[in-house]
């Protein structure tokens, strides 16, 4: 998830640079919202992940 984000936020700013505004907007709005999934996805995994560990 996290690598989408980067991904997409890359691509927001070469299309900022070459002047592609709308682009680069949308671009932008999809890695914030992937990075935003995958923040809430990790605290998640991390809280409901662990569990009662028993050693044998």
């Amino acid at each position: 998830m996290f690598k989408w984000a980067i991904i997409f936020a890359v691509v927001a700013l070469i299309a900022a640079l070459l002047g592609f505004g709308g682009i680069a907007g949308l671009s932008a709005g999809f890695a914030k919202i992937l990075l935003v999934i995958g923040v809430v996805l990790f605290v998640l995994a991390f809280l409901f992940g662990r569990g009662r560990r028993t050693s044998p």
